[in-house]
């Protein structure tokens, strides 16, 4: 089959530009290996949205396209690996640059794609006429590709920016059916507020709408195998546990180096490349991130989660600001908001689940230590091995899945939630929490506890009882009569004892990293 495409890719220019569309795919998708020699990087995962990108290039109308996610998630590498670098216009957003700088920058980038002299404007609705003119002297029998790169930053203070963009599309792109508009942000709130629900003359505009996550643990593996990585699942594991998903951290490893080596060089050695990336990361994506940070900050200190009214009760924050505030970490993949058992919509418990947001908490901003090799030298830490656990049990929230997979229930309706109960002094009931409920619609309810170990996880016989009376206070507490059964998730098991009858189903580390 490879074969077959590099024939087809040999063919003329004149037959690719005929058939551009087609190559697009092909091209990214299986010229990635010739001979033995890598000839470019593959896209890892995103068949979704390269479908995506296919139907708007192949479509019979203009398509206005939107990219949005947080910072370093690969927007910019996605469309770029797609498009193969080809473009009729593309212009990347400067940050915090006024806007007669970026009109300078904008008219200089037609002029170098129309190899024409342009003329100096006032403002965005100027520019995007100049735009429009110069795409109509395009042939008209493909399709016109326009890429605009962290458009966020191009809506400066009183700059009509959005205004102007607006009748840029529906006053000529969307009267014709040779465009693709593409723009990206790493202001997922922007993106979502400006472009996504805009209720003026973008309303209703947008035909594709995309929005990238951070990888999963069979997409990070997938990713370190195509550069020769040969850690195992267990140091991968371990390094999703800092990293996350985010493809642009995963692409500064040094794989020839272990796990412990690199997290020295990129974190802790002096003028390391990722010690100053939290504050970078906030402040590129947030206007007020001050106000961020603190609800982030907040939520880092209190790792089994807080509802809303905890959040505005222990910040002060405005409540609507609060609640847009939490749209936006949760848009961007900081947070997530876990439904509590019952759907009590108000009692939702938000939890920080960005891994390196966790991580800069934990180790690196408390750290003024000039040891370069911090990390080496207290991986058997306590502290460290407290922070695994909690990573761990994020770590299978964001892959619940591939946990209902492994329990062979992927096909049946299920629903995953929390549970918390503060304790009761008048009844005696003492306070609980379950971090992953599934249930099902076949009435069994799986209460799962996820438990990360270097071997076979040993269950105690103190520990069963702690098991069997939280079961009990559940089923008391929420009046249950379904089926309830525990759920052990762990990284290589648990170990055959008198004591794993508890165990009603268990899930380990190699299915989670199933795709």
């Amino acid at each position: 089959m490879l074969r077959y495409y590099l024939i087809l890719w040999n063919f003329t220019d004149k037959v690719k530009s005929q058939h551009k569309t087609f190559f697009f795919t092909i091209k990214n998708q299986y010229l990635c290996k010739i001979n033995g020699k890598v000839m470019q990087d593959r896209l890892i995962s995103r068949n979704r949205e390269c479908e995506e990108l296919q139907r708007c290039l192949d479509s019979d109308r203009s398509e206005f396209v939107i990219v949005s996610g947080r910072r370093r998630i690969g927007k910019t590498y996605l469309i770029d690996k797609f498009f193969n670098y080809k473009y009729d216009f593309t212009f990347v957003g400067e940050h915090k640059t006024p806007a007669k700088i970026q009109l300078q920058d904008f008219m200089r980038a037609i002029e170098r794609h129309s190899k024409k002299k342009q003329p100096k404007v006032a403002n965005w609705y100027e520019a995007f006429n100049a735009l429009a003119d110069y795409l109509e002297k395009l042939p008209s029998k493909r399709k016109k590709v326009v890429f605009i790169d962290e458009m966020p930053w191009m809506d400066t203070q009183r700059s009509n920016f959005v205004s102007a963009l607006e009748n840029f599309w529906n006053g000529w792109g969307n009267r014709r059916t040779d465009i693709v508009f593409i723009a990206t942000g790493s202001a997922t709130s922007w993106m979502a507020d400006k472009i996504g629900g805009n209720q003026g003359g973008l309303h209703a505009r947008i035909t594709c709408n995309l929005h990238l996550s951070p990888f999963t643990l069979h997409e990070t593996e997938e990713y370190l195998r195509q550069r020769n990585c040969q850690w195992d699942r267990y140091q991968i594991l371990q390094c999703y546990m800092i990293f996350g998903g985010t493809p642009f951290y995963l692409s500064l490893l040094n794989v020839s180096d272990s796990l412990a080596q690199n997290i020295d060089r990129l974190i802790f050695a002096e003028g390391a490349q990722l010690r100053g990336e939290f504050d970078e990361l906030y402040t590129a994506l947030f206007a007020k991130a001050d106000t961020y940070i603190s609800v982030v900050r907040l939520l880092s200190e209190n790792k089994l989660g807080l509802t809303r009214e905890d959040i505005l009760r222990m910040t002060g924050i405005e409540g609507a600001f609060l609640s847009k505030i939490l749209r936006n970490l949760e848009r961007c993949d900081f947070i997530t908001r876990l439904s509590h058992y019952g759907n009590k919509t108000r009692d939702s418990l938000f939890r920080l689940t960005d891994f390196f947001t966790l991580f800069y908490y934990k180790f690196i901003e408390p750290n003024n230590t000039k040891d370069g090799l911090w990390w080496s030298n207290n991986l058997d830490s306590r502290s460290v091995s407290a922070w695994m656990g909690l990573s761990f049990e994020l770590v299978c929230l964001n892959h619940h899945r591939q946990i209902k997979t492994a329990l062979g229930i992927a096909g049946v309706g299920t629903a995953i939630s929390t549970w918390r109960s503060k304790a009761d002094k008048g009844d005696g009931i003492p306070g609980f929490q379950i971090d992953m409920i599934i249930e099902r619609a076949d009435r069994i309810i799986h209460l799962c506890e996820m438990k990360f170990s270097t071997d076979l996880y040993g269950i105690t016989t103190s520990y069963e009882m702690k098991l069997r009376e939280r079961m009990g206070l559940f089923r008391m507490a929420t009046k249950n009569k379904k089926t309830l059964v525990n759920t052990f998730v762990t990284t290589y098991g648990v170990a055959n004892a008198k004591n794993k009858s508890i165990v009603h189903s268990e899930v380990t580390m190699d299915d989670l990293f199933n795709s």
